[in-house]
């Protein structure tokens, strides 16, 4: 073996369609909370049980990929699990899969209207079954408190906490938050296609697995409620579409993210941007020396801010900052696309991308190129303003290295806002009418080689009170000093 990787010899290979049958026997002592893993955490959880069996590396195109795990992130095959725990009848057991044997357990579990037979004797075994997962973990503590709530037309939802006074209320409302979650994620991002799923009080901070989510305690509801959003949301896209999180963490990371805030949007309404929050985060890494492309592994970050901002707000902002290039309601049109096709398939950044030109029409790879492959930065602004005779000359100048589409939003004095869409050249077209939640107007491509583009408007000078690049703000414009200009009726404007 290799550190933590143990590698078996063939006697002969293993054809394509063809199996082979391992039997391992192994045996390890439980450490004292390590990261996501062990034994009395923080929060007194006597058991958090995840990476605590020998795991099968995934196989695909580029061979085996037995990364050494460094508490970041996985890559798995799916499987189907048959799992028996024993130990002291005093615990309770929330695991990944369903109980085959809640008659001899009960503990909250649905015995099917079935009589309750309690096992007898000082040790219990609890027998799950899991389809179609790529990880399996449990959780157990004498004092859990298990309750359950029902998704309709979806999962049975688990709760698995330790009371303690302080936060058993913002437990006690949970149910209610994740039941909308799951329905929401279902009807706007594809169907959770497993029976179960639990939220279990342990490990440290907030961990996904299939059908399960460790979380630390201590919590008031909106941390609880967002952490769990978060953890469970990472079903669709660590659980059922699971590409190498290791060589793309923000197609995890940053697609959970993106959909996360979209409930949170549903859950905890409030003005603005729901993903404001992941343009402060990259602006920062950003203005920072420690920048580093989406492209790179995510065990080989320099450090850890590096790491966390891009995966998770750059992620975000990779999906996000879509909606002005083809259309926010071909956003979702495209992700949903992207579910369908490769749900269970183990999907890599061309997948999303073909996802999206399929729904949009459009050429997208030169996006992603940019946004994954490189550090540039991107910044439009407004160059001038003139009147000519009664009509209104609008320059725009791409300042930073990016590539980018233009939204444009004119505010007259009659109180009127017009919407002009400028499409880069390179996208071979333009995101179509009724793509967005507003009206606008495509003028010509701007031709990705000029560094200025010019627009003649039908309006006075006079008659104009504000023009504006990116009005929504939907863009990663790390310069918005530049984006808008208010008129005084008078005289035009011209930047420096």
């Amino acid at each position: 073996h290799l550190g933590t990787v143990l590698r078996v010899r063939l006697e002969k290979p293993i054809l394509p369609g063809r199996t082979s049958t391992f039997e391992l026997e192994f045996e390890g002592q439980v450490p004292v909370q390590i990261r996501r893993s062990g034994r009395d955490n923080a929060d007194g959880i006597a058991y958090s049980m995840t990476q605590w069996y020998p795991k099968v590396a995934a196989y695909d195109d580029r061979g085996w990929h037995a990364d050494p795990y460094v508490a970041r992130e996985f890559y798995g095959e799916w499987g189907d699990y048959d799992v028996r725990i024993t130990l002291d009848s005093s615990f309770t057991v929330a695991a990944t899969g369903v109980l085959q044997n809640a008659v001899t357990i009960g503990r909250g579990y649905d015995t099917g209207g079935k009589a309750l037979k309690k096992q007898s004797g000082e040790r219990w075994t609890w027998h799950f079954l899991a389809e179609d997962v790529h990880d399996f973990a449990w959780a157990a503590d004498p004092d859990y408190v298990h309750t359950t709530a029902q998704v309709p037309d979806g999962p049975l939802l688990h709760f698995f906490h330790q009371p303690d006074g302080a936060t058993d209320e913002a437990w006690a409302q949970l149910p209610a938050y994740m039941v909308r979650s799951f329905q929401y994620m279902s009807a706007h991002f594809g169907r959770y296609p497993w029976p179960q799923f639990s939220f279990v009080q342990g490990g440290d901070g907030g961990m996904e697995y299939p059908m399960l989510t460790l979380i630390t305690g201590g919590r008031r509801l909106g941390s609880l409620v967002g952490v769990s959003v978060h953890e469970s949301v990472h079903s669709w896209y660590y659980g059922v579409l699971a590409s190498n999180e290791g060589q793309y963490p923000w197609m995890d990371e940053g697609m959970t993210e993106y959909a996360s805030s979209k409930v949170m949007q549903q859950l905890f309404p409030r003005e603005g941007d729901p993903h404001a929050g992941a343009f402060r985060s990259y602006e920062a890494l950003a203005r920072s020396d420690r920048h580093e492309p989406m492209s790179l592994h995510a065990d080989h970050f320099s450090t850890n801010f590096a790491y966390g901002v891009t995966a998770y707000s750059k992620g975000e902002l990779m999906v996000h900052q879509l909606a002005p290039v083809i259309g926010e309601r071909t956003v979702m049109d495209g992700l949903r696309r992207y579910w369908n096709a490769c749900a269970f398939e183990h999907p890599r950044p061309v997948d999303l991308e073909r996802s999206m030109e399929k729904a949009s029409g459009l050429e997208l790879d030169w996006y992603y190129d940019e946004w994954m492959n490189t550090v540039r930065e991107l910044d439009y602004g407004i160059a001038a303003v003139m009147g000519r005779e009664g009509a209104t000359r609008i320059v725009l100048r791409r300042e930073g290295e990016m590539l980018m589409p233009v939204d444009l939003a004119v505010e007259l004095r009659s109180g009127e806002v017009q919407r002009w869409h400028v499409p880069l050249s390179l996208t071979l077209g333009a995101k179509a009418p009724g793509s967005e939640e507003f009206d606008f107007t495509v003028l010509p491509a701007w031709q990705w080689t000029d560094p200025e583009y010019a627009i003649q408007l039908p309006f006075a000078l006079g008659d104009i009170v504000r023009v504006e690049v990116d009005p929504d703000a939907r863009t990663a414009d790390l310069d918005r000093s530049n984006n808008a200009v208010v008129l005084d009726g008078a005289s035009g404007f011209a930047r420096p």
